[in-house]
């Protein structure tokens, strides 16, 4: 039998909007020459010190310039609050830690890989106070003076674990003495949870002294006044970076980790005060 078509205006543009459909479907599909669009965006997320938020700040600006279409997501903190973070699956692509303990304890919960970790920079403490001094400090041997309101990052921070090491070493000095650790330690009127908050509550005036790392007041702000820790008396803060284990973008992270060893990384974060790996 012969089929027969009647071809009517209505049935012609009914013809014609299933072609343009056709049409359409092949333009777009993932057929051979006619390849999906890939935008290429990319999220990094990285785990951060606290100490750090200056310099991963323009670190990642470089960065993100040299990589397009690569979004760099900085999660600042405590080194100790971003390994619990990991240890409880927090999602991650890289931990920079203030100190090699809390890298340990990523290590130690599966996140990072033993010997993956590298050191890229370092770090000293510095004394700070207000702009307008209100203890009139002059020297460390002020510190023990009763009455004074000192902050300090907690102990388990990194900052504050450093803070606890100066006195210590002070404290067999004989320009200062068990008495002077004893006299500072009592002046202490809060422990803060990362080293930026020691830093603001000295900035507002809340207290009349803290200690910080020497990159926080690098260069020195107009608000914030400066006391030498001597370098007999300092301590070296090293800084490691590693990989996750489970990040989902691998390869990322490793350029990542190349850009901040790099001499360019490295320049960036002698900028900001920190301690170039090649002078660790």
């Amino acid at each position: 039998h012969q089929v027969r078509v009647r071809f009517t205006k209505r049935t012609g543009f009914s013809l014609l909007v299933v072609l343009w459909l056709l049409l359409w479907a092949a333009l777009t599909s993932c057929g051979p020459g006619f390849p999906e669009p890939d935008d290429g965006d990319k999220e990094l997320i990285v785990f951060a010190a606290a100490s750090l938020a200056e310099t991963f700040g323009e670190t990642v600006h470089r960065f993100e310039l040299s990589n397009p279409g690569v979004t760099v997501v900085l999660n600042l903190a405590g080194s100790q609050q971003l390994a619990h973070q990991l240890s409880q699956g927090a999602p991650a692509d890289i931990f920079a830690s203030a100190d090699e303990e809390q890298m340990e304890a990523a290590i130690e919960t599966g996140r990072v890989r033993s010997g993956s970790e590298q050191t890229f920079a370092g770090n000293q403490l510095a004394l700070i106070f207000p702009g307008n001094n209100p203890a009139g400090l002059r020297t460390l041997s002020d510190l023990a003076r009763p009455g004074l309101k000192l902050v300090l990052a907690a102990p388990e921070v990194p900052a504050g674990h450093y803070a606890t090491l100066f006195l210590d070493g002070a404290s067999v000095d004989p320009g200062f003495g068990p008495v002077f650790r004893d006299g500072v330690m009592a002046n202490v009127v809060s422990y803060e949870e990362n080293v930026r908050a020691v830093l603001s509550k000295v900035r507002l005036g809340e207290a009349d002294a803290g200690i910080v790392y020497a990159s926080d007041v690098e260069p020195k702000p107009e608000d914030i006044g400066r006391l030498t820790i001597p370098e007999y008396l300092n301590v070296q803060a090293n800084y490691s970076i590693a990989p996750l284990v489970n990040s989902e973008q691998p390869d990322l992270a490793r350029e990542f980790i190349d850009f901040l060893l790099s001499s360019q990384g490295q320049a960036l974060l002698q900028e900001n005060g920190l301690t170039p790996v090649a002078n660790n």
